[in-house]
Order: structure tokens, then C-alpha cells, then sequence
């Protein structure tokens, strides 16, 4: 008989235990998950966030291939998302506007790059041999989606609740910070571009007028599959900067 283990996504995240054998967390990376109070039953869901896509191609024994890191990423990206959302909100009465730069700061990728380096992170990473000598253990982009993907298996493990508490726990001195507040519109949309996986903002002068002593300079700021907005200043950075402001208002 198949036993095939049933977690709260159902048999996709378990294995044939008739299978050969996958391979193991090690007790260190073991100790270190258990520190960090997440608790590990299965180690599936585990080694499947710790594993990057390279590992793959250098593992050529069929048998312990295993999924890399990506569909726990994509899933642990919208729990911490609601979770720091919820956060937010009970914390005041802050407008909807600050509510989301606060939001986009906290979950951005250079964030959860730093809290996995926080709690040590990089020395669990499951990497291929090129990959490990391009530098991947110092990645921001790859761990800042491997912090997602843990919050992902602990979710798989263990429920909502608990992945909540873990985030804000090793969240808690960025949630007690001031990431995202009374930051510079150009730096907030660049931020919430990233958080939201869009493409860079792009800016460009569309209309320049008026003599060279009192210029004024129109500018459009525009994200691939948003929109766009326009502001007018005295000079261009101004005018980049009342730009991304409107952007910001309309959009974010």
C-alpha cells in the first residue's frame, strides 16, 4: 500500500514511502529548524524550501531528486504577506496609502534576505556546486525567496497561526522599526515594485518648457502592466520625485 502523507494541501507535498529513500535534513540543519521553534515532523516540506533549483542538476541520482524551493516560496510569500497586513492594521488607524508602504517595505525581498541572515539561513541553503561558487549563499534574491519558503512549509506543518507567530517573531524588530515610513517617493515605488514582482519604475522627461532660468520639466513615471503618472516641477528630479508620489496615490 501507498502511504502518501496528507497535509493541509493535500498528497502533492508527500512522497511514495515505497519509494527509495530521500535524502535526509542532517541533525544540524534538524537542531536548527527546532530552535527556531518550527517544529520538524516531516522533513519533506523542509528540504523542499532548502533546496535551490541547481542542486538538480548536479544530483545525478534519479532517485534523490526532490522539488526545489519555489512553490513553497510562492505560497509562504502570501502568508507573510496577510500576516504583516493583519499586523498593520491592528497597530492603528494609518491610511490605506501608508498602510501598503509600510507593507511593501516589510515583505520586500531585501528584507527577508536580511531577516535569513538574521537567523543563519545561508549555512542550510541546499545548493549546486556552480551556483554555490557564484555566490549563491549571499544572494539577496535567492535568500529572501528561501525565508518564504520556510514560512511556506512551516504553514504546511503547521497551520496558519503558528507560520504567524514564527513571522512575527523573527520579524519583530523590523515590525518595531520604522521600514517604510517617511521614505522618499522614488524609493517607496521602487520598493513597492519589487514587493509586487513588477518590472523597475521607468522615468522619462516628456516636455521641458520655459527659459533656462526658470525651466519647468514634466515627467512620466510609468510600471510595465500598471500605468503611468505625470507630475511638473521646477526641475527633473522634482518633477521624478511629485511623480512618484502620484503614482504611489493612484496605484499603490
Amino acid at each position: 500500500m501507498d502511504l502518501v502523507w496528507r497535509g493541509p494541501l493535500g498528497p502533492d507535498w508527500g512522497h511514495d514511502m515505497n519509494a527509495p529513500p530521500l535524502e535526509k535534513l542532517g541533525d544540524e540543519t534538524a537542531n536548527w529548524l527546532n530552535g527556531l521553534g518550527l517544529d520538524v515532523r516531516d522533513e519533506t516540506p523542509w528540504l523542499e524550501a532548502l533546496t535551490h533549483g541547481s542542486v538538480q542538476g548536479s544530483n545525478h541520482n534519479s532517485a534523490q531528486l526532490l522539488k526545489d524551493y519555489q512553490r513553497l516560496e510562492f505560497l509562504g510569500d502570501r502568508v507573510l504577506g496577510l500576516s504583516v497586513a493583519d499586523w498593520l492594521y491592528g497597530e492603528g488607524d494609518a491610511p490605506e496609502g501608508k498602510l501598503s508602504q509600510r507593507l511593501n517595505a516589510l515583505v520586500s525581498g531585501a528584507t527577508c534576505a536580511r531577516i535569513a541572515r538574521k537567523i543563519e539561513l545561508p549555512a542550510h541553503l541546499r545548493l549546486g556546486k556552480q551556483a554555490r561558487e557564484d555566490g549563491g549563499t549571499n544572494s539577496d534574491n535567492i535568500l529572501g525567496d528561501v525565508m518564504e519558503a520556510l514560512i511556506g512549509a512551516c504553514f504546511i506543518e503547521h497551520g496558519f497561526e503558528t507560520a504567524r507567530d514564527f513571522i512575527y517573531r523573527v520579524w519583530a524588530d523590523e515590525l518595531a522599526g520604522k521600514a517604510g515610513e517617511a521614505k522618499h517617493p522614488k524609493s517607496a515605488l521602487q520598493e513597492w515594485a519589487a514587493g509586487n514582482r513588477h518590472r523597475a519604475p521607468q522615468y522619462e522627461v516628456i516636455e521641458r518648457s520655459g527659459p533656462d532660468h526658470a525651466s519647468r520639466f514634466t515627467v512620466q513615471v510609468s510600471v510595465h502592466n500598471v500605468g503611468q503618472a505625470q507630475a511638473t516641477a521646477a526641475s527633473k528630479s522634482e518633477a521624478e520625485k511629485q511623480a512618484a508620489k502620484v503614482f504611489m496615490e493612484q496605484f499603490a
